[in-house]
């Protein structure tokens, strides 16, 4: 397996596989890599270690130098040349009365092409502007518009928990949040409270999400009756994380906390096999039964159509008694 090491680009920022080419890095050292956009500063950010082939994007790039006092003084510049190149581009932008929010400007290591990153609720032709800018500057001149979670990593803020925001601090990329992770947790399904500075769901979400599935199957539901250490109850929320349940008890009409190994359910709305499905989903069951499929004869069909009003009709008068 070849040896690599992970280098990235900004300082919160995905890691790339390099090829070390014989030096010896560690990480936090500053290199000059070769790039697909030519040569870049970069920091080591995961020492050298043997990678998989099937982990490296093909070719794998190689590390030309650790940096210099000249590379660092050039990366100093370039941030010099880029806080100018991003007012002159507001200027202009106000001039042109274009609907964009420039964020930020980054020049690449050799200063042949700055790429200004701006936000905006709709397209925006920037053809002018970029003639504008590119006559001024002398050098390529790339726009690139990029998402609420791009924009708030770019520029930073405090989130509702008073720490600084995570995609400002340690996240690399951004995963799909859902409302269902919420209402997975047993938290209050208001969107409001689940926004984060963006304005979309807060990534958050996605960090106790993830609990094993098996945790999830051995503990009760909400809304099943369960025989508790404190007596008959009603189950009214859930703790995955320590697999601890809330329990309504019948008799006092408290609520008190139980492990999830403690209780035993006693009755169920959903299915008695391993209450993972409903009624309603017992009716798309049913409703797929009678599609006509060219692989599944009539019986076939017939047969997985009286199961499932079998299987709805118990569920059902469970649920009236």
């Amino acid at each position: 397996m070849p040896t690599c090491v992970g280098v990235a680009f900004k300082r919160v920022a995905k890691s790339y596989w390099f090829d070390p080419a014989g030096l010896e890095l560690q990480e936090a050292d500053r290199v000059v890599v070769e790039t697909t956009r030519g040569v870049e500063l970069g920091s080591i950010k995961i020492g050298p270690r043997e990678i998989v082939p099937d982990e490296i994007q093909a070719p794998l790039k190689r590390v030309l130098r650790r940096a210099e006092q000249q590379d660092l003084d050039q990366e100093r510049q370039n941030r010099i040349r880029a806080r100018s190149t991003l007012a002159l581009c507001q200027e202009r932008v106000k001039a042109l009365a274009l609907p964009m929010k420039l964020l930020q400007a980054e020049y690449n290591f050799d200063g042949s092409q700055v790429t200004v990153y701006f936000a905006s609720e709709a397209r925006v032709d920037f053809r002018e502007l970029v003639r504008d800018i590119a006559g001024h500057i002398r050098c390529k001149v790339q726009m690139h518009q990029v998402g609420a979670r791009d924009q708030s990593k770019m520029i930073g803020g405090i989130g509702p928990c008073g720490l600084t925001l995570c995609c400002a601090t340690f996240l690399t990329d951004f995963a799909p949040i859902s409302m269902k992770m919420a209402k997975d947790q047993s938290l209050f399904l208001n969107p409001v409270k689940f926004s984060g500075v963006c304005g979309k769901l807060m990534c958050c979400l996605r960090y106790e999400h993830e609990s094993p599935e098996d945790v999830k199957l051995k503990m009760p539901q909400i809304g099943e009756i369960v025989m508790s250490p404190g007596g008959q109850g009603k189950v009214i929320d859930l703790n995955t994380n320590s697999q601890q349940a809330i329990v309504q008890i019948f008799e006092t009409n408290i609520e008190l906390e139980f492990p999830a190994a403690e209780l035993r359910i006693e009755k169920t709305t959903k299915c008695t096999d391993c209450r993972g499905c409903s009624v309603e989903t017992l009716q798309d069951e049913e409703a797929e039964a009678v599609k006509p499929e060219i692989s599944v004869d009539a019986d076939r069909r017939e047969a997985a159509l009286n199961v499932a009003q079998m299987r709805i009709s118990e569920i059902e008068q469970d649920v009236t008694e």
